[in-house]
């Protein structure tokens, strides 16, 4: 893991491995700052191509490309977790990496992600790799989800098990790819809270969003979110725990449970910046993109504070006719399009964020 004695400044370049809309938001972020931007990513005309001053062409897993990438930039990072950890460690030689892959490897993988959590003493659901399915069921209990060990996002890659005739699907996605099972936890909320760490150790926590999921998808995100301070502080805690015990350096999302003993259980971590998050870029004093830049180039990080009540609200591809027709109904509306190419049904095309008293009110 390469570092640097000093803080990292423009016009140096940053190289991101992936260009989706993550990677442009990080990009956007960076050129704000004044530095320069280039991404691996194999698709032509991938987000954050708008934004990147050099584009290589490539897969994710292509060690060769991820190489030239090391050697076009003075730093590099990722926007998500699908990249393998030996081919950008091979990478990292040639580039400053203050990140590391210690929370990448930890991270992609949903059993090594609850065993590090239980190991440092944070609270997580009862969970276990699946052996054998119909055995495993019968002595855990249900209700229970099952997930893929690896891969997976937005609700693909699971099952909720509830019934015995729920089974069968479970098998299925054992069959596929190995898995994990979880108690499935009855909440009050769930919700995540964002922190950013730099490589002098320094971590500061954003304020907790609480986050509705549609189908799987999250839906919208509230920020501030209605838990007691206490659960907030709680929550700061484990976020700054984590942080520490990973060296953590950049953005992490963290997504949690509050369940119905008042508990703040952990969900899953995500090492990168996170969909709950993007209502920092208005609603902030700093936004999950800059500390990300921030994090990784080795600056201080000034503690993020809510500007106001805000509501961030994901634009899918069925909705984003209705979204577009909106925007000139609402100028109070912040409006993000990610620029992809094709709106396919339930694929993230964009978000909108209303800040102010207008969020708590409903009003959008």
């Amino acid at each position: 893991m390469n570092s640097f004695e000093a803080p990292l400044l423009p016009p140096a370049t940053i190289g991101i491995v992936g260009g989706g809309q993550l990677g442009q938001m990080i990009g956007s972020a960076a050129v704000a700052m004044g530095f320069r931007v280039a991404i691996l990513d194999p698709t032509p005309q991938c987000p954050a191509a708008a934004v990147a001053h050099e584009h290589i062409i490539a897969d994710y897993d292509d060690a060769a490309a991820l190489e030239r990438l090391a050697q076009v930039s003075d730093v590099l990072t990722y926007e998500f977790e699908n990249v393998d950890p030996e081919a950008l460690d091979r990478a990292g030689h040639h580039s400053a990496f203050p990140q590391g892959t210690r929370a990448l490897r930890i991270c992609r993988n949903r059993v090594r992600e609850k065993d590090f959590l239980r190991q440092i003493g944070v609270p997580v659901a009862d969970y276990q790799a699946v052996l054998d399915i119909e055995r495993d069921c019968a002595d855990f209990g249900l209700p229970l989800v099952v997930k893929t060990a690896e891969g997976g996002y937005d609700g693909k890659g699971q099952v909720v098990v509830d019934s015995a005739e729920r089974l069968g699907a479970a098998k299925q996605l054992c069959l596929s790819a190995p898995c994990i099972m979880e108690r499935l936890i009855s909440f009050q909320l769930e919700f995540s809270v964002i922190v950013a760490g730099n490589p002098q150790g320094q971590y500061v926590v954003f304020p907790p969003a609480a986050n509705e999921h549609r189908d799987g998808i999250l839906y919208r995100s509230t920020v501030p979110a209605e838990v007691p301070a206490s659960v907030a502080k709680r929550a700061e805690e484990i976020a700054i725990l984590i942080a520490g015990e990973l060296n953590l350096v950049g953005v992490m999302g963290i997504e949690m449970f509050l369940d119905g003993d008042g508990r703040v259980l952990v969900n899953e971590l995500a090492p990168r910046p996170h969909n709950s998050g993007h209502y920092t870029i208005e609603g902030a004093s700093l936004s999950q993109f800059e500390a990300h830049v921030r994090g990784v180039c080795a600056w201080p990080l000034p503690q993020p504070h809510l500007i106001a009540p805000t509501v961030m609200t994901n634009i899918l591809g069925e909705d984003l006719p209705e979204a577009l027709a909106a925007t000139s109904r609402h100028p109070q509306w912040h409006f993000h399009f990610y620029g992809k190419e094709v709106p396919h049904p339930q694929r993230k095309m964009g978000h909108i964020t209303v800040v102010s008293d207008l969020a708590t009110r409903g009003e959008q």
